[in-house]
């Protein structure tokens, strides 16, 4: 009872300040140690993607082609969680109206039962059918509403070709997290990512839910007598360039597409701007062989253009490298004139040159009509004139349900899968299967090299200053305090603030070493020394600091809780090699999920488990409405199998559990 005494006052010290306690030197080319996480992801997304070119270099017959088609493509569609059954559209008309050039209808539908969408649907005038194009907006807070999105929708519509414009989730009229008020509380990017870190653990993505409102799309425009049914085009700026070319690639009725400023390579996207919101980063791309090429590629040999623009923030140099894969490609299925470019001398945007581009791109497949066609000065709407709703946000219509009912209604149902997985399988099993979603790499032998950088004494505590290191490119700093006469245990203590915050009352460290333990203050990776306090556009208070570095392991297949717990598991073999004495580990805050799992994937390896201020459970993060910080917890599809209390029934040790609560914004 003397032992747990202490740790709980230790805790009571764990936010208090204390003196400089810096293990590592300063890096040799001035970078900061914050940036040692993604200097080692980048390493390792370079060399996957080197391997990816070596395999699309040996890409010479059609048949190579058509098997590269089909495994990528599964590949996505698996990383997207699939896709649900198709439900009623229960499609209605909310308005209407007439303009110079073109006819208009305010459209609401059913992407999935209760999840509205709303949209505009601009109609040539005359009589039809038309071809039919989709037309998924890019981050703009009003959605279809915004000025870019009108224009592209109202050439199309003046030249022949009906176009639906439709709001994303999280934009318009489809705001995930309103005030009490009914305003937006957050932007769409936010919004996507808080979104994401629930969709991460159901096995999904953001990107697919707007995937699916994409080809639900389709299917309203196939739905009407006045639409070509297998005439169908896609193109959209930004954010909906991005779903412009996701959908070409997984919806072989796009038979015509024009992402404009999205397109880029994974290379210059990581070395220049780094991975943007959620539904931009797909799991495991990076690792099973995908680059922006290849949404290119999948969706051969259909035509597309990339309006690009010189100055974009994504890498005009990478858009360049993607284009000459594609055409080689295209070349050799003997369409090399159903790909082309156009670049425009302007920053990020949908601007006029790239409109009329797309419009007359459309023009040449869809009505094979090789036009110059140039945009008029559309009158455009008002924000009045283009919304679908009385109140401007959809979640107040009858009967409607927001993204954050249908992930709850998915965790619930997973719910019962795990359940009789963890009842029905053998321990061993489970292990195995909990090491495989978290991506473990650490052998049950593992140890780090372990470098004494110097010692000191702080207020009588003896200290060493270590860094460890697990593996190239990552170093652990830690301060190691022994006592007098080791008779006790090893106290490995991993804090989510970083382990100069335990000293800041090191009358508890002294108690500690009193009793004959020693104790191993570690920062995990991407915590203490190595953590990033750069989060920009108020990612910092919601999302986390650490996104970036978070999307690029998650594009790579890998987890931070995984990386995490090998750093457990490797500094807590190196304790066993000094002395084969009981580990007592305690973690706070975001280190207590690693440590629960390193906890119960070597049970035999701790004696003691406690947990302070972390969170209970992920089912609980899905289910809290505005759960905040919960990104770098979370581990891609983790909940089909396990949720964070199934891993007590694996541990061994003695577990205590302080305080747990998911954080809200």
């Amino acid at each position: 009872m003397r032992f747990f005494s202490v740790i709980f006052c230790l805790s009571l010290a764990l936010t208090a300040t204390a003196a400089d306690f810096s293990v590592l030197p300063a890096n040799p080319d001035g970078t900061p140690h914050a940036a040692m996480m993604y200097k080692y992801l980048l390493h390792e997304a370079e060399g996957c993607l080197n391997a990816r070119m070596e395999a699309y270099e040996a890409l010479k017959t059609e048949a190579d082609i058509l098997a590269w088609q089909e495994n990528l493509r599964s590949r996505f569609t698996e990383s997207l969680g699939g896709f649900p059954e198709r439900c009623p559209l229960n499609a209605r008309i909310t308005g209407q109206g007439e303009k110079e050039h073109f006819r208009y209808e305010k459209v609401i539908f059913e992407s999935q039962p209760g999840l509205l969408v709303t949209a505009i649907l601009y109609l040539p005038k005359g009589q039809g059918p038309w071809p039919g194009v989709i037309v998924p907006c890019g981050h703009a807070a009003e959605g279809k509403g915004m000025d870019a999105y009108q224009r592209a929708s109202m050439l199309l519509a003046a030249n022949g070709m009906a176009a639906l414009c439709y709001d994303p989730i999280g934009q318009g009229e489809r705001c995930t997290f309103l005030k009490e008020d009914g305003s937006v509380e957050l932007g769409s990017v936010i919004d996507h990512t808080l979104v994401g870190a629930k969709a991460i653990l159901t096995g999904m993505n953001t990107a697919s839910f707007r995937v699916w409102d994409g080809m639900r799309a389709i299917d309203y425009l196939q739905s009407r007598d006045d639409i070509i049914a297998d005439k169908i085009g896609c193109t959209g700026n930004s954010g909906g360039g991005t779903l412009t070319s996701y959908l070409m690639a997984l919806d072989p009725r796009i038979v015509c597409a024009a992402p404009s400023c999205y397109l880029t390579s994974f290379d210059r996207l990581l070395n220049t701007i780094g991975p943007q919101d959620a539904e931009q980063n797909v799991f495991g791309q990076i690792s099973y062989g995908f680059d922006h090429a290849d949404y290119l590629h999948l969706h051969m040999p259909n035509p597309v253009l990339m309006c690009v623009a010189t100055r974009d923030f994504f890498d005009i140099n990478g858009t360049w490298s993607t284009f000459r894969q594609a055409k080689r490609l295209y070349t050799r299925l003997g369409v090399a004139e159903r790909i082309d470019l156009i670049e425009n001398d302007e920053e990020h945007g949908f601007h006029k040159a790239q409109r009329e581009g797309m419009v007359r791109w459309m023009s040449r497949w869809l009505l094979q009509q090789d036009r110059f066609i140039t945009e008029p000065d559309f009158d455009i709407f008002t924000e009045k004139e283009f919304l679908c709703t009385d109140r401007g946000q959809v979640i107040y219509e009858a009967g409607a349900r927001s993204i954050l009912d249908l992930l709850s209604e998915r965790e619930n149902m997973l719910a019962q899968k795990r359940t009789a997985f963890n009842r029905s399988a053998d321990p061993s099993a489970i292990r195995e299967k909990i090491k495989e979603l978290i991506a473990l790499r650490t052998s049950d032998t593992a140890a780090p090299e372990a470098l004494v950088l110097k010692e000191d004494t702080y207020k009588g505590i003896p200290l060493q200053y270590l860094a460890l290191n697990p593996e190239p490119g990552i170093v652990l700093p830690a301060l190691l305090a022994m006592p007098e006469a080791f008779t006790g245990s090893w106290i490995l203590i991993c804090s989510a603030e970083g382990k100069a915050s335990l000293f800041g009352n090191p009358e508890r460290i002294q108690a500690l070493l009193k009793e004959g333990n020693a104790v191993l203050a570690l920062d995990l990776r991407g915590l203490g020394e190595s953590a990033n306090h750069e989060g920009g556009l108020g990612w910092h208070k919601t999302v986390g600091p650490d996104w970036q570095d978070f999307f690029l392991a998650f594009l790579l297949g890998r987890s931070y809780v995984g990386m995490r717990t090998e750093d457990i598991l490797t500094a807590a073999h190196w304790l066993k090699t000094k002395e084969d004495k009981a580990i007592r580990l305690i973690a706070t805050g975001e280190a207590t999920v690693p440590a629960r799992h390193a906890a119960a994937l070597e049970p035999d390896l701790f004696k003691m488990l406690r947990l302070e201020g972390g969170i209970p459970s992920w089912a609980e993060v899905v289910h809290t409405t505005r759960a905040k910080h919960q990104l770098i917890n979370t581990v891609h599809n983790a909940l089909a199998w396990y949720d964070l209390p199934d891993l007590t029934a694996l541990t061994q040790a003695q577990v205590e559990e302080i305080s747990s609560t998911v954080p809200e914004f």
